[in-house]
């Protein structure tokens, strides 16, 4: 059982250290681009929330491959499983269970879902922070 906190700990923090970095850029271009002048700002708005839902969807896909790379090299799913779709599923907190870890590594899974709500939580908080932010630049302009 150690040995999976272990392997699970580690790459929840090399998760976390991605999401950080993805999160510290996101949020310091959302400063930025509050900071010049715009005049239409429905436009403002939709310039700025689709790149940053977009950028934080695709690090949450990366996030997903890390857990499927260590899914794969210690082997935690049977033969033949496609490990990025097991990934998604626990990542996700799906649970369709059509794809079970084997005995030894059974608690990747629950580790795997553990990050993925964590940092699905901490996405939405830096969304809700960009829109807040976004708006009061809408507000202050007018």
């Amino acid at each position: 059982m150690l040995r999976q906190f272990l392997v699970g700990g580690v790459i929840c923090i090399a998760n976390i250290t991605i999401h950080a970095l993805v999160m510290t850029t996101v949020v310091r271009i959302a400063q930025a681009a509050s900071k010049r002048k715009r005049s239409r700002s429905s436009l403002f708005l939709i310039a700025v929330m689709i790149p940053t839902v977009s950028v934080l969807m695709m690090t949450h896909a990366i996030e997903v491959m890390v857990w499927s790379l260590a899914y794969s090299i210690v082997d935690a799913a049977p033969p033949g499983a496609n490990l990025v779709y097991f990934a998604f599923v626990n990542y996700a907190t799906l649970g369709y269970g059509d794809i079970v870890p084997v005995e030894r590594w059974r608690l990747l899974g629950p580790i795997t879902a553990m990050n993925g709500a964590l940092l699905f939580g901490w996405s939405t908080a830096v969304i809700f922070e960009v829109l807040r932010r976004a708006l009061d630049r809408i507000e202050t302009s007018r």
